[in-house]
């Protein structure tokens, strides 16, 4: 997350009426967070028991085809393989079928590129290959529907291909015998928006429901869940049903690999929740692919053997502890870099270095994103004059976007608007930077240098209690779609401030009675914190020697003042809390209108002025500003 310290621009959010979604077995701040993510009672209570979801068959329309092949493959033992991809998502999905499908009968191997040397996804070596060994069925995962030349290639060796793929698809439909993508479903399906082990789950499930034995597959909705949230697929429709119904039994998975790596990470025999998947295991798993050989991952996850199951993961978290050595080394060698530069920051940060390793640039330029708040790309060597570039740009850049208006200068690129990929000969990366400088320059100048934070809804100290985080989860699981709320709490007096190592604070923070811990991550030094602050936060169990404490991660803090200023157009208002639920509003020529905030949200007054529309919206902007409305 970005650092609290960064320059931010807080924008409140807009009234919710009397009582949001009345009815809903909520807290009120709760409740108007789903109102204000434009949620009616009946999406919200559809959020907290999912109604059941259609068959997959009548939403893919060519899954019976694959099922009906796969069927072959295990009644007769067939050899086919698994072409998978060396991320997260790629390496889950090619375990989930090779565990899904062994149990069934067949004999799937996988196949899975390397990063360095092959480059993404299917290939026409890898065609060539697995046809020299006799495979006559290739199923691919996370990848496929580009590969024209390694489809065409199978189509003419007589190899039948069932492509499980969900990103974009070609104008000109793949050739294979059958394809399963999020595309070919309605509009409205639950199933848009699975990543390629949602994909692979669907094609396993139907094929063991088929053959009548759904318990062979047991441990693939384990790898689901892993999959998913490792590919920050959005937590809605299917993605949101399933993993409800996992997470709570993925601690006791019978999947030795995937439990050895939760041991390694340090996760307690509890519950896992999104977050334990996405700080703890995600990166292990995603660190071999950037780093080492995906096929190790595979491995982990198909093992049996309880210590073979160990020895693996221990060689997945060296790999991720030599993946935070790299990024720390090339992090540090880029703000050199940018400080050592006597022309300032550009507007489009673009550094390239040939020793940088290509498979962890890409979290370094994130990070380098959320430090400066604009798009940035590292570049690393790739041989024969050529540099690999990794680019991630803020919300509101679209980066793909402008690698299009760049294409002259690049040799190939592809990506979406937050992060994207190029390759580019050495002498025209100055060109192409100055390009892409003044992209980004024109959009600096709408949008500003600051970012953008909006918090969902008023939580007081004294509302985060244990029965409001217990109503919390019920929301879960959080993520891409469906973020964790972010609440913000006003005048809250600072008790006590501890820096921790790596420059993190620990703050304690009192609020009339109530007091709770809060921890702002990478706070800048130069930053200093006031004495009276308000806060925006999420909130989060922190797990530590066996206690466990509700703490506010702060996003950001301002400090607190008694009264505050709406603009309208040319014309500002100042607004103060007056006694314990009233207010006050002066017009710039010093007129005063005091009204009172009832609990249910109702503004009540005496003057006749304060139901005029345009004064009523002022004063509900003022009493959420005040905290007198969640």
């Amino acid at each position: 997350m970005p650092p609290p310290s960064s320059p931010s621009a807080w924008q409140l959010p807009p009234p919710c009426g009397r009582d949001p979604l009345n009815g809903l077995p909520l807290p009120l701040a709760l409740r108007a967070v789903l109102f204000r993510r434009g949620h009616d009672l009946n999406s919200a209570q559809a959020l907290l028991n999912a109604p059941a979801l259609p068959s997959t068959t009548e939403h893919f329309p060519q899954l019976e085809t694959a099922v009906a092949r796969l069927t072959q493959a295990c009644l007769r033992g067939e050899s086919l393989a698994i072409c998978g991809d060396y991320d997260a998502d790629g390496m889950t999905s090619t375990a989930l079928l090779i565990r899904a499908l062994s149990s069934l009968g067949a004999k799937p191997q996988p196949a899975i590129p390397s990063r360095m040397d092959d480059g993404y996804g299917l290939n026409a070596g890898m065609v060539s290959g697995l046809h020299g060994q006799g495979i006559r069925l290739l199923v691919t995962v996370d990848n496929g529907v580009s590969a024209q030349e390694a489809l065409s290639l199978a189509e003419k060796l007589g190899m039948d291909v069932i492509l499980t793929d969900h990103h974009t698809l070609p104008v000109e439909a793949p050739q294979a015998l059958a394809l399963i993508h999020p595309s070919t479903t309605p509009e409205d399906s639950p199933y848009r928006g699975l990543a390629g082990v949602g994909l692979a789950y669907v094609l396993a499930r139907t094929l063991a429901e088929s053959l009548g034995q759904p318990d062979a597959i047991g441990a693939a909705r384990d790898l689901f869940c892993i999959g998913t949230i490792a590919d920050m697929a959005p937590l809605t429709g299917a993605n949101r049903t399933w993993l409800r119904e996992g997470l709570g039994h993925l601690h006791r998975s019978s999947c030795i690999g995937l439990r050895a790596l939760q041991q390694l990470s340090g996760l307690e025999e509890r519950p896992l929740r999104a977050d334990d998947i996405g700080f703890q295991l995600a990166p292990r798993i995603n660190a071999v692919g950037r780093l080492g050989d995906p096929r190790l991952v595979v491995e982990l996850l198909t093992e049996d053997d309880r210590d073979a199951g160990v020895e693996l993961a221990r060689r997945c978290d060296a790999l991720n502890r030599q993946r935070r050595e790299l990024c720390d080394a090339i992090e540090a060698e880029a703000l050199a870099l940018l400080e050592a530069d006597t022309q300032g920051l550009p507007p489009f940060v673009l550094l390239a270095q040939g020793h940088w390793h290509h498979g962890v640039i890409g979290i370094v330029a994130s990070r380098l994103m959320e430090r400066y708040r604009r798009p940035v790309a590292l570049l690393a060597g790739d041989g024969e004059g050529l540099l690999r570039a990794s680019v991630r740009s803020p919300e509101g850049f679209a980066v793909d976007r402008a690698l299009q208006q760049c294409a002259k200068h690049l040799e190939r690129f592809g990506g979406h608007p937050a992060a994207a990929g190029f390759s580019v000969r050495a002498e025209h990366v100055h060109v192409l930077h100055e390009q892409l400088n003044g992209l980004a320059a024109e959009w600096l100048d709408d949008q500003g240098s600051a970012r953008r934070i909006l918090p969902e809804a008023l939580l007081p100290l004294e509302g985060i209690t244990r029965a409001f985080w217990q109503e919390l989860q019920t929301l879960e699981p959080f993520g891409v779609g469906h973020p964790a709320p972010l609440f913000w709490a006003r005048d809250c007096e600072v008790t006590r401030e501890q820096t921790l190592r790596g420059g993190h604070k620990r703050l304690s923070l009192q609020q009339g009675d109530s007091c709770r811990e809060a921890i702002a991550w990478r706070w800048d030094p130069q930053q200093p914190i006031p004495r009276r602050v308000d806060v925006i936060f999420r909130l989060s169990l922190n797990r530590w020697q066996g206690e466990e404490r509700l703490q506010l991660e702060v996003l950001a803090l301002r400090e607190h003042f008694s009264s505050m200023v709406l603009q309208r157009g040319n014309l500002l208002y100042t607004c103060r809390r007056h006694g314990d639920r009233g207010m006050e509003l002066v017009n710039q020529t010093g007129d005063r209108l005091k009204v009172n905030c009832l609990d249910n949200g109702v503004l009540d007054s005496d003057d006749i002025r304060s139901s005029h529309a345009y004064v009523a919206g002022l004063l509900q902007d003022a009493a959420i500003g005040l905290g007198l409305h969640p």
